[in-house]
């Protein structure tokens, strides 16, 4: 039993590893850099009343990165994992972009102003993410017969 320890956690670094080097993997990595990186400036701001949606969109990076990385949206049948993903990365855009703007428009110290500027990138990068996610979802059918079974 010991020895099945160390091989489930090589294969599960070099499946994270694998994901890593994927456009899908590196656009969730470069989410979570950015996230912790606007997190640092709303925290060190005079307002940190902005932390709120750098922390929960954090989260939810981290979340999806370890589901697909590890494999785990094959093993869960019953959620669209697709649409679940695009709905994250959508809403996270529409708030980052929106949370920017209200910080740049209101002024401030510069520590919430370059959390602004950094929250306008995420906002563009999260776009883009809903953007490369959204053909997956359209399935293509299989056209429909135009005879009758009876060829009537």
């Amino acid at each position: 039993m010991s020895d099945s320890g160390p091989e489930q956690s090589a294969s599960c670094m070099s499946l994270v590893k694998a994901y890593v080097r994927s456009r899908k993997g590196m656009v969730l990595t470069a989410e979570i850099i950015i996230c912790i990186i606007i997190l640092i400036c709303y925290a060190a701001s005079r307002t940190p009343g902005y932390l709120g949606v750098a922390i929960t969109e954090l989260i939810f990076c981290v979340i999806f990165f370890v589901i697909f990385a590890v494999k785990y949206d094959q093993q869960i049948p019953f959620i669209h994992w697709g649409w679940t993903d695009f709905i994250r990365a959508a809403v996270g855009g529409c708030l980052f972009i929106i949370l920017s703007l209200v910080c740049l428009i209101r002024g401030g110290d510069g520590p919430g102003i370059a959390g602004s500027v950094f929250g306008l990138l995420a906002g563009i990068l999260f776009a883009y993410d809903a953007f490369i996610t959204f053909p997956t979802l359209r399935k293509t059918h299989a056209p429909a017969a135009t005879e009758s079974p009876d060829n009537i």
